[in-house]
């Protein structure tokens, strides 16, 4: 029978016996090349450590920053109405466009929206959390054979990005002496006409560093003259000590275009909900569409964060009251020093007085500790006789 009702003759019945049949094959699957380039430098290293921790004494966790490993630091109470809230309403049950809810983009956008780089909830594609901001970031600017610019000392994933899609990293010093700041000539030298982009962060992971006003200003002026876009990995936005003033690098950029990427997990402390963003700035309209329509087609490949988080959204973001941030801002300022202060004692550690975020480095004087072959042996050291996991300096450095 045939699909306009028709009869067609039948068949003749084939002998699969009198079939060739191929030659028999080995089987051989391998993983692909997208996946044997994507390393995360510090989890190998950490995953390849072998000290053991004292057993007389509780292990102690400072290598990884996530606000609510001791349960010291829990969200705000308007995180858990949020969340509450969206699950018993039943209206966020089902997919989400694929960059997000609007009301969650127009929360996004209101909140990090300042006079002279405004932003709407066309300009904002949500992620999930800011890693996954910075993969969209990363991925819809560069391609194979090209190169962006990251810090060293910096966050380890940028460079695991880049080495999955075939992007080349180039690291540009910062520089313990001054704070952390950017080394601007050596940035500028790393350059070319293959250049898609400068990663900066800040705050710093893993420098707790927060650069002035006029640096950024400084590094948004090469960029310029170089015609290159910034990524900008804001995720401690705001998350500065006293005295320090938070500086978005799209708040002072007049003509670069920026891509700004940001999060829930460290100032609402819910790493957990992996709720990112990425807000396009482009005053000059350099991007044009394309960019935009970009980021759309790449948050199609998951679909967006968890939709509960994205109605929940709204609400931590706009009812979170200031005295929340200021608390969590206050008593990570006195760990801070309090840490900062014991070790500037030890003969041979050398901290960087940090001025923003969750992290500190320390510098560690070989010639004070000639028993011990590097600070990462310092750090296995650490682990077997105190039970104290840090991650070592050279680690971040050595990205």
């Amino acid at each position: 029978m045939t699909l306009d009702g028709g009869t067609t003759a039948e068949s003749p019945v084939v002998d699969v016996t009198s079939l060739k049949t191929p030659p028999a094959k080995q089987w051989i699957v391998t993983s692909s090349v997208t996946s044997v380039n994507t390393i995360n430098p510090i989890r190998r290293i950490v995953e390849g450590m072998t000290a053991v921790p004292n057993p007389d004494k509780q292990m102690i966790h400072l290598s990884l920053g996530d606000p609510t490993v001791f349960g010291n630091y829990p969200p705000p109470h308007e995180a858990i109405e949020g969340i509450v809230d969206a699950v018993q309403s039943g209206k966020s049950n089902g997919y989400a466009p694929s960059n997000g809810y609007k009301e969650a983009r127009e929360a996004v956008a209101e909140m990090i929206t300042v006079e002279t780089s405004p932003v709407t909830a066309d300009d904002i594609c949500l992620a999930c959390g800011c890693s996954d901001a910075l993969n969209l970031a990363i991925t819809v600017l560069a391609n194979p054979g090209d190169n962006i610019l990251m810090p060293r000392p910096g966050f380890s994933i940028y460079k695991t990005f880049c080495g999955s899609l075939g992007v080349e990293s180039r690291h540009y010093d910062c520089l313990p002496s001054r704070s952390w700041e950017v080394d601007i000539e050596h940035m500028t030298s790393l350059i070319d006409d293959k250049t898609r982009a400068i990663i900066v962060v800040n705050p710093s992971n893993p420098c707790g560093s927060n650069f002035s006003r006029e640096h950024i200003l400084d590094i948004i002026k090469v960029a310029d003259q170089l015609k290159v876009p910034i990524i900008a990995d804001e995720i401690y936005a705001d998350m500065v000590f006293s005295g320090k003033s938070f500086h978005s690098v799209a708040s002072l950029s007049e003509n670069v275009p920026v891509l700004q990427c940001g999060g829930i997990a460290k100032k609402f402390l819910v790493p957990g909900w992996r709720c990112g963003w990425v807000a396009v700035h482009d005053r000059h309209d350099i991007f044009g569409s394309d960019i935009r329509k970009g980021l759309f087609r790449l948050s199609q490949r998951i679909l967006g964060p968890c939709t509960l988080v994205q109605a929940a959204l709204p609400h931590l973001i706009r009812k979170t009251p200031t005295s929340f941030h200021d608390d969590t801002m206050k008593r990570l300022e006195e760990s801070a020093l309090l840490v900062y202060e014991k070790l500037n004692k030890i003969e041979g550690l050398n901290p960087v007085k940090p001025e923003a975020a969750m992290y500190m480095m320390v510098g560690f004087d070989p010639v004070k500790f000639p028993g011990i072959k590097g600070d990462l042996r310092f750090t296995e050291m650490l682990i077997s006789e105190q039970s104290v996991m840090c991650l070592a300096g050279s680690v971040s450095c050595n990205v």
